[in-house]
């Protein structure tokens, strides 16, 4: 009878991250995302022959600051290997990457999940060239390359087989995604495949001290896809062993809009690439006043900003966790708050308008364009009750999209709050007398009427009173 064993996932990941340097690895060629087919190309990253690769050391230090980040032995000495396969996308035939002496060893960061800690260990991180992009035209019915995405700098950061569901796999993205963009080492966007991930997944029995055999599954570019991927998995393998079948180690790819995986190759072995240290490029010696430098500019991260935040500005954890999943949503908020002397006013514009707009603009808080300082200059205009909060909604969304002056914007559109008494009551004192039903049904106790009243002010002031006068004026005019 199946379904008596009880099966555990045993998960790995490859995740792959271009880094945000202006230009290539080992060329001058712009690393800009899109542009023409093959404007960003040069004899180096189109494999001309006799050409010669130059090493770009910012690579290097985004590296190193990585590897400090995520805990890791930094290697002192290390150099680059040829990795040969051929195929279309790969101008060399060969890619530069690292097999020998990766860069970082032996790191691991930690993850929290429904409550519980949790380290995550991290194998190594080595430093990569990307290869083109092959384009498959049904039109022509033809495969076309673009080479601007070659030679674009990667690094590879490969953990140890520690996750043991997706949850876990997608707290461990989350943390690297949110250390490295803090870094300013990476954009980290999943659909423009700065970020990529390999998941390598088995399953065995719960006790088993083997692993099973394993299957990778490629380049997947969201989270809840990588959520599909291993549950998809997880279940056909169980179904294979369950039958008395073998799991066949190989590369699948995982199709989202299927929901199913489908095999792509065998896998290859190490051998299979013959490998061998890249000839063109010198082995880079690692000071340790260079790692030290490094070190020196580290940023302050997620976590102890977190903590930070509710310390200092008394924020309840859940809002200093949204405030700070993003590096520049947290710059912007701790220069708005520090302009305006309202942290709390300054994060609720952040967490409520702002990610409502991101989500209708369908943008990522990394394209945020407004200033921290209109945002400043909005909470003080609210604060000192120059405008009213419907007026401030209004005011936000262009500050939103088009960054303007809410100072000037306010003035130029005479948006400022009426908040002059003797101005509302002429006003008010119209609007009762021209509407003799309503004041008959609140003085008959339909205390709902005042609410008409309220609004045909808020219309004859075309929204610019202050809705708290306006109650107050009309309930005296009524009561008397």
């Amino acid at each position: 009878m199946s379904g008596m064993k009880q099966y555990e996932t045993v998960i790995g990941l490859e995740v792959h991250v271009e880094l945000a340097t202006k230009t290539k690895i080992f060329c001058g060629c712009s690393t800009a995302f899109g542009g023409a087919p093959n404007t960003h190309t040069c004899p180096v990253c189109t494999g001309m022959p006799g050409s010669l690769p130059v090493l770009n050391k910012q690579v290097v230090n985004y590296a190193i600051a990585v590897g400090l980040a995520t805990n890791c032995d930094i290697t002192r000495k290390c150099k680059f290997d040829r990795k040969n396969y051929f195929y279309p996308d790969n101008p060399q035939n060969y890619q530069i990457s690292q097999l020998y002496y990766p860069i970082c060893r032996n790191g691991h960061v930690d993850i929290t999940v429904n409550g519980s800690q949790k380290s995550v260990g991290i194998h190594e991180i080595h430093m990569e060239e990307d290869a083109g992009k092959l384009i498959h035209d049904n039109w022509l019915d033809a495969s076309l390359v673009d080479y601007n995405r070659s030679g674009v700098p990667l690094i590879e950061i490969v953990s140890e087989p520690d996750m043991r569901s997706s949850e876990e796999v997608i707290a461990y993205l989350e943390k690297l995604r949110t250390t490295i963009q803090y870094l300013g080492a990476s954009d980290c966007k999943l659909q423009e495949g700065s970020m990529r991930a390999d998941v390598n997944l088995s399953v065995r029995e719960v006790g088993a001290k083997q692993f099973g055999t394993r299957t990778e599954m490629k380049n997947i570019n969201s989270f809840k896809a990588i959520a599909h991927a291993i549950a998809g998995e997880t279940q056909r393998q169980i179904e294979l062993l369950e039958d008395g079948k073998k799991v066949i180690q190989e590369t699948r790819r995982w199709d989202d809009n299927k929901g199913a995986s489908f095999p792509m190759r065998s896998k290859e072995d190490a051998k299979d690439y013959r490998y061998f240290p890249e000839p063109d490029l010198p082995p880079i010696v690692i000071s340790q006043e260079w790692i030290d430098r490094i070190k020196s500019r580290e940023p302050e991260f997620k976590e102890e900003k977190q903590a930070r935040y509710q310390k200092e500005f008394g924020l309840t954890e859940y809002d200093a966790d949204i405030l700070t999943d993003s590096r520049k949503i947290a710059e912007t908020f701790e220069k708005a708050a520090a302009i305006c002397g309202n942290p709390k006013k300054t994060a609720n514009w952040l967490m409520d308008d702002t990610m409502r707009l991101l989500k209708d603009h369908s943008m990522d808080p990394e394209d945020i364009r407004f200033s921290p300082e209109h945002l400043a200059a909005l909470v003080k205009l609210t604060d000192s009750n120059t405008i009213n909060s419907s007026v401030a909604a209004e005011v936000f969304e262009k500050i939103f999209t088009d960054d303007i002056d809410p100072d000037k914007y306010v003035e130029e559109h005479g948006l400022k709050q009426v908040n002059d008494a003797g101005a509302l009551e002429e006003t008010i004192r119209g609007i009762v007398a021209a509407n003799p039903q309503s004041v008959a049904d609140y003085k008959a106790g339909k205390k709902k009427a005042i609410g008409f009243l309220v609004g045909q002010t808020m219309k004859a002031m075309k929204g610019k009173a202050n809705p708290g006068m306006v109650n107050q004026i009309l309930t005296r005019l009524l009561e008397e």
